[in-house]
């Protein structure tokens, strides 16, 4: 796994890439290199049989987790049960949570982390058309 840098960068946005998914190992946050103000986003890889070494719990922040590719079990509290790619799970603040591969294929996923509660207007609430000179 490479150091994440900048690729693309203005006063408005930054660019960057953790590379091919395909392949990916271990876990890399972007939050610091991209200037991210709003969550965490975190990329990570579980090999076969392998669990995140320790549960852990947020005061302040949820946590949104996407499989990418593979299957596993999850655990919230004293709740366990299956993922595989597609699923999505939320987990409020202030509860265990681990997560673990029991596919033959590791296990990626995306992991969003941001203040419970925090959302305010979204998509279309906060969404406006404009226009613009594509240089698509």
């Amino acid at each position: 796994m490479s150091e994440l840098k900048v690729l693309n960068g203005g006063d408005k946005f930054a660019h960057t890439s953790v590379g091919s998914l395909h392949g990916f190992e271990g876990k890399q946050f972007v939050k610091d290199v991209v200037g991210a103000t709003s969550c965490e986003i975190s990329f990570g890889t579980l090999p076969t049989g392998v669990a995140v070494p320790f549960y852990h719990s947020h005061k302040e922040n949820e946590e949104n987790y996407i499989i990418l590719s593979g299957a596993g079990r999850f655990q919230v509290g004293d709740e366990a049960f299956d993922i595989a790619e597609g699923s999505v799970i939320r987990v409020a603040t202030n509860c265990d949570r681990n997560i673990k591969c029991t596919s033959a294929e590791p296990m990626t996923y995306i992991c969003i982390q941001a203040k419970e509660g925090s959302l305010g207007n979204y998509t279309q609430t906060d969404a406006e058309i404009t226009q613009h000179e594509d240089k698509m």
